[in-house]
């Protein structure tokens, strides 16, 4: 098992990937993380701390802490006088942030297939094989984050620590840019690239799939569209009860 304790994390549990931290405001992040990496909290909602406090049934320090926390990550804006809210990538940073996964990921292929196992392969089969139902269930919170578990997991298998949980990261933030950008369909990436990608990796065609993968990101891009509008403020009470009754990441 790989395991990062510090910072974000990604880690192999059968099927997930994780990126969250050990803290005693814990409950309230990873919610919070889930929430926007789902599409939930969508970027440009406004972070109050006074309603968060209210809804997490715990104080505006607390709340400060996580939403400091959140910001470290590039996940939240923090403005003087304005207050907390959900980043909203640019354009020219959403660019950027698919060019620098597709450097990434892309470059440690090699790696990722030196170290492949029947194991591994079996896992992210069983995540792709969860990511297409959610996609006939027309589940976008399921089919974004097992989206994301596929690219973590993948780079996860080379055993770099530090470059799974820069992937890890860069994934939140990919998800912040399909939130802003995607097509009303987009939810994560096509399913049916990352079988392609599973039958290359299980060939140990290292050329091929590194093709296909940057090609898979370069999609992903052309397929964003920077002509989206403002997003109403956000029911934290809903989006939360909703939460708790979920499993976590």
């Amino acid at each position: 098992m790989i395991g990062m304790t510090n910072g974000a994390s990604a880690v192999w549990q059968g099927q997930q990937a994780t990126y969250f931290i050990e803290d005693k405001d814990d409950h309230i992040y990873n919610s919070l993380v889930k929430a926007i990496v789902e599409h939930r909290l969508l970027p440009g909602s406004k972070l109050p701390e006074e309603a968060l406090a209210e809804t997490f049934g715990v104080s505006r320090t607390g709340i400060r802490r996580v939403l400091q926390r959140l910001a470290a990550v590039q996940l939240v804006t923090q403005l003087p006088k304005r207050g907390a809210q959900v980043a909203t990538p640019g354009q020219d940073e959403a660019a950027h942030v698919f060019q620098t996964r597709k450097m990434l990921e892309c470059a440690n292929l090699p790696q990722v297939i030196a170290h492949c196992s029947e194991d591994h392969l079996l896992a992210m089969e069983e995540i792709v094989a969860q990511e297409q139902q959610a996609h006939r269930d027309q589940d976008g919170a399921a089919a974004i984050r097992l989206s994301a578990s596929f690219h973590v997991q993948l780079q996860a298998i080379a055993g770099n620590q530090v470059l799974t949980e820069m992937v890890s990261l860069l994934t939140l933030r990919s998800s912040l840019v399909i939130a802003v950008y995607g097509s009303p369909w987009q939810q994560g990436c096509r399913c049916h690239d990352h079988s392609d990608l599973l039958t290359l990796l299980r060939a140990k065609d290292s050329a091929a799939l590194a093709d296909h993968l940057s090609r898979h990101f370069d999609d992903i891009v052309a397929n964003l569209q920077f002509d989206q509008g403002a997003n109403e403020a956000p029911d934290f009470a809903h989006i939360f009860a909703a939460t708790a009754s979920r499993e976590s990441l």
